[in-house]
């Protein structure tokens, strides 16, 4: 019995083992495929990135005037809103805010964040959709924030993607989030869909824009980022210094509408224009995000 009652303790202190094993190898695939693991921070690498902004030429007057205009399509607007039921997903009553992250918070659950190994055909909010459901179970942040700039268009909701980018030409990773407008309280304000989904506020709580959160870096003022949409926190994570590098400049579309990077459905009926870098004076952009710097920072998040 004794003998029994030992071959069973082995055994349970294996499984334990093996279950072990098993955790720490799922942590890791879905950290490797970036999937919203939320993992530690490089600190000389964030103080690396904060130095880079703080030291960065300030903004600068442009006389030339830039513009962005909105080609918001009814009937295409119909079309998602009854393709996705957005309607279910928030009340009537609720504000602009309160139903744009109903939506962000839609888009992340059901796509996770993954460097796609076939980029999709259809690049807009149905087609994406489908893809995820034929193709690949998710994809990157500039599909993400696509598609969730049309869900919240074909909603009513005014939204702008916005492409954020490092200093380091040689570095080919950036960062593709929306804005999206409040009228209640008459700004703009990030709302990211990938990694996991994040806002960000200052300290007592107040919704920040991309513009506001490149001034807290710079100014070392505490910024609360609420991964997953809850539990705000200060404390410097992997998004937190993710996006510090992030922020250097910025790049945006001249003219937004439904099926704007979907080149194939729609190759000539909308004027896309090109894209307004804003930059520090001095700063030359680079990639296909150069055509119009400008380092009027009043214009450019107008």
């Amino acid at each position: 019995m004794k003998r029994f009652g030992k071959i069973l303790f082995q055994l349970a202190i294996y499984l334990l083992a093996l279950i072990g094993l098993i955790t720490l190898a799922f942590l890791f695939f879905i950290g490797s495929k970036g999937y919203g693991l939320s993992v530690s921070y490089n600190a000389p690498d964030y103080a690396e990135r904060i130095e880079l902004l703080r030291t960065a030429a300030p903004y600068t007057p442009d006389t030339t005037p830039i513009d962005m205009r909105f080609s918001i399509d009814s009937l295409r607007s119909a079309e998602i809103m009854d393709y996705f039921r957005l309607d279910t997903l928030y009340s009537t009553d609720d504000s602009t805010w309160e139903k744009s992250l109903a939506i962000g918070k839609f888009v992340t659950r059901n796509i996770p964040h993954a460097n796609q190994t076939v980029y999709p055909e259809q690049v807009h909010a149905i087609g994406l959709w489908e893809y995820t459901k034929n193709v690949e179970p998710a994809f990157n942040c500039r599909l993400h924030s696509i598609m969730t700039f049309e869900l919240l268009s074909a909603a009513g909701i005014k939204a702008r993607y916005i492409t954020c980018l490092p200093k380091d030409k040689n570095d080919q990773d950036c960062h593709v989030v929306n804005e999206v407008w409040l009228p209640e309280q008459r700004k703009w304000v990030m709302l990211d869909t990938d990694m996991g989904g994040h806002y960000v506020t200052d300290t007592v709580g107040n919704l920040l824009s991309l513009k506001e959160m490149r001034e807290h870096y710079i100014a070392d003022k505490a910024m609360l980022f609420y991964p997953g949409y809850e539990n705000g926190s200060s404390q410097i994570t992997y998004y937190y210094e993710y996006m510090a590098k992030n922020v250097y400049w910025f790049a945006r579309w001249e003219n937004l509408g439904f099926y704007q990077e979907d080149f194939t459905a729609q190759p000539d009926s909308m004027a896309r224009g090109s894209y307004y870098a804003l930059v520090p004076d001095g700063f030359e952009p680079f990639g296909r995000y150069a055509p119009k710097p400008t380092s009027d920072v009043e214009q450019f998040w107008q």
